[in-house]
Formats: structure tokens, C-alpha cells, sequence
């Protein structure tokens, strides 16, 4: 197979990511993959625009499986069970040695379980697993029973698994090792033209379409109420790659005319230089706790999937920070909570009290504590060491 220097055989690995935070983690596993094995290595899969640039040949467009809630993921049924069987069938033509699903429990457990019936042998790794101390703990269960290994990225996933028997290496969160030593927190000032003192609302509204058509209004409400009663107030707005057209369409509908920023320097940038972030629920949220920022967390679900959602929740908290932390230290303002006025009323209390958004900084500072180590080896080389073990037989 492989080894750390040199290579027997060129070895074949498959990559499975349905959605832009498992793209960045799959680009950056690759990356990894090819330093430790060579130019030789193979990679065969479904990723989004990072793990494309990295040399990955994706059959389909992500975009459409970058789904959340189960409604959502009903309508969507026919369409992710196509794509299961399309990814199926690229693995029984391109024969690869192992298989890593990256996160996105529903799309990833369909491709694993036909990927498990057609070879029993194939070794199929999953990379981050899902969140069963949050809700539906019989997933690490079903887990266990259609992979051979998990790759953790949180310090306290390995019991929920190993106890039914899958072996779990913890690697590292990749957000908490996001450099912003290069981020300059006065570029985005300087860019916008804003004075030392001016307020600047950082809009961070996701990367689903879902995303963009629940949250852009009322976030564009909070803004436009904000700048009418603090006229020095900007407002600027980062896009997704994923979902570019969709958010500045609906800019286009706000009653303050936001500042557009793209690509991933230039909202780094922005993490560091805003006053307050109002940010889409996900991993921006642990970027923006990085980068001192403080925050308030949104998000929508649809009507029925926030109802059975409800049923299944362990925990009061949605934003991981939160769940770290055991108490609401960024807020959350979720559901009939996020609407313009009320998103504004708490952006307002932050905006106008810098020993408020002091505090909240240090206490985002003391959960990513709580989150794993920030230090040591970068999460993907340990991802990729955990790979080539499995693919030569070692445990990793």
C-alpha cells in the first residue's frame, strides 16, 4: 500500500462531502493525504469547489444535498437517495482502497450502508460523527454497526461510540486551529471607509439556500432598524461561495445597503475588525469566538422540523459555544426569536456597551477552551496519519 516516504502501489481513496463545511475538511485531508503519500495517490469522490481545486473530479453539484431538518430532508428524498446511488456506483467503477464520509449524517450513512452491501471489506471511515449528545443517541449505535472507524473532532464524542464498539481517534477540531495571526483587524475599516469609533455589524447569514431564504429578512430588518437610529452604523455582509446569487438578491431587498465581502481572507479580516457578528448557527461561530468577536447567533428551521426537533433535543443550547460553556454565552435567538426587532434589540445592547461585549469575548474565550486543544498538530495531518494507519492495517 503506503507509507510515509515512499509507495507499493498507488493507493485510491474516496472522499465523500455533501456541504461546504465538509468540503473545507475533506480539501484540507487531501492536502494531507498527498504530502505524507505522494503525487501517486488517487482521489475519487463527491466534494464541493475546495476539494475540487485540490483535484477532485465531484459527479454532481453539492449544492442541492446542502440540507438541514427533517422536512427538508423529506422533500429532498428522491433526490439524495439518486445521489447515494450515483456515489455507490462511482465507487464499484473506481475500486478505491477506502472510503471517508465527511459529516452530513443523512446523505453519508445511505452512501455508507450501500457502499457496505456491495463490499463488505471495504473500509469506510467516517470523519466527524454525528451529534448524539445533542439528540438522537441511537445514531452512534447505527454508526457502529455500517463503519469501521470514526474520526472525532470533539474532545467528548469517543464514549458515545466506542461503547457500542467503534473505534474512535480523536483528531482535532480544523476550526480551532484557524490561524488569524495574518488578519488584519484593520483592513475592513480602512476598506469601508469607516472612523475609528464608527459601529461596523458583521452579517454572516450561512451557506444553505435554506439558510438564505429563512434568515436574509430578518436579518436585513435587524440591520436597516439599527442604522436608522445609529446613522454612523455599517453594516457589511459576507458571502458564501455557495450561495452568492441567492444572498445578494436578497440584499437587494434590505433597507440598508450593506457592504459585500467574498472569500475567505476577506471574512477573517472581517471577524477581527467588527464590533458585533450577527451569524447563521454553525461553524462561523467558533471562527468568530477565534477571532474575539462577539456575537448573536440565529437561526429557522421550518414550522414542522423545529416541532419534532423539539422532541428529540438533549440540550437547551444550539450554538456549540453555548454547549461548551453549559449557559447561554453568546445569544440565541432561534425560531419566532428571530425576528428583525428582536435581533435588533440584542445587537443593540452589544453595539452600545463595549464592558458587555468585553465580557461575552472573554467567556468565548473560555469555551473554546472547553472545545479541545488549539495547539499541536494540525487536525487534518492528524486525520491523514489515522487514514494511511487504516489503510495499512494499523491501529491508528
Amino acid at each position: 500500500m503506503t507509507g510515509q516516504t515512499g509507495t507499493r502501489k498507488a493507493a485510491c481513496i474516496m472522499l465523500v462531502a455533501a456541504e461546504p463545511s465538509g468540503d473545507a475538511l475533506g480539501a484540507g485531508l487531501m492536502a494531507a493525504l498527498r504530502r505524507r503519500m505522494g503525487e501517486g495517490v488517487r482521489f475519487v469522490g463527491v466534494g464541493g469547489p475546495q476539494m475540487i481545486a485540490g483535484g477532485l473530479d465531484s459527479p454532481f453539484d453539492i449544492a442541492e444535498l446542502s440540507i438541514f431538518g427533517w422536512i427538508e430532508g423529506i422533500r429532498a428524498y428522491r433526490t439524495v437517495v439518486a445521489r447515494a446511488d450515483e456515489t455507490a456506483a462511482l465507487a464499484a467503477r473506481e475500486k478505491p482502497d477506502a472510503v471517508v464520509l465527511i459529516d452530513s449524517w443523512g446523505f453519508t450513512l445511505r452512501v455508507a450502508q450501500r457502499l457496505r452491501r456491495r463490499d463488505p471489506k471495504l473500509k469506510l471511515i467516517k470523519y466527524v460523527g454525528p451529534q448524539v449528545w445533542a439528540s438522537r443517541p441511537g445514531r452512534a449505535r447505527t454508526l457502529a454497526r455500517t463503519v469501521d472507524h470514526l474520526l472525532s473532532i470533539l474532545a467528548f464524542d469517543a464514549p458515545w461510540f466506542e461503547k457500542y464498539g467503534l473505534p474512535v481517534t480523536p483528531v482535532g477540531n480544523p476550526t480551532l486551529s484557524k490561524d488569524f495571526s495574518r488578519s488584519d483587524p484593520h483592513w475592513l475599516r480602512e476598506t469601508i471607509g469607516a472612523a475609528p469609533d464608527d459601529p461596523i455589524l458583521l452579517v454572516l447569514p450561512g451557506s444553505r439556500r435554506s439558510e438564505i431564504a429563512r434568515l436574509m429578512g430578518p436579518f436585513g430588518e435587524a440591520a436597516g432598524l439599527l442604522k436608522a437610529s445609529r446613522p454612523g452604523l455599517h453594516v457589511v455582509l459576507a458571502l458564501a461561495e455557495s450561495v452568492d446569487a441567492e444572498a445578494r438578491a436578497a440584499a437587494e431587498a434590505w433597507p440598508v445597503k450593506p457592504y459585500l465581502i467574498e472569500g475567505e481572507a476577506a471574512r477573517l479580516d472581517a471577524m477581527r475588525g467588527a464590533t458585533v457578528a450577527l451569524a447563521c448557527s454553525g461553524t462561523v461561530t467558533t471562527e468568530l469566538a477565534l477571532a474575539d468577536c462577539p456575537m448573536v447567533v440565529a437561526y429557522r428551521l421550518g414550522r414542522l422540523t423545529h416541532a419534532l426537533v423539539k422532541l428529540v433535543i438533549r440540550t437547551p443550547y444550539v450554538c456549540l459555544l453555548n454547549i461548551a460553556a453549559g449557559r447561554f454565552i453568546a445569544p440565541e435567538m432561534i425560531q419566532d426569536r428571530c425576528t428583525g426587532p428582536l435581533l435588533a434589540q440584542v445587537l443593540a445592547e452589544r453595539l452600545d456597551d463595549p464592558a458587555l461585549r468585553a465580557r461575552q469575548v472573554a467567556d468565548q474565550r473560555a469555551a473554546l477552551d472547553r472545545l479541545g486543544p488549539r495547539d499541536g498538530p494540525d487536525p487534518s495531518e492528524r486525520a491523514a496519519d489515522a487514514v494511511i494507519a487504516i489503510l495499512e492495517g494499523r491501529k491508528p
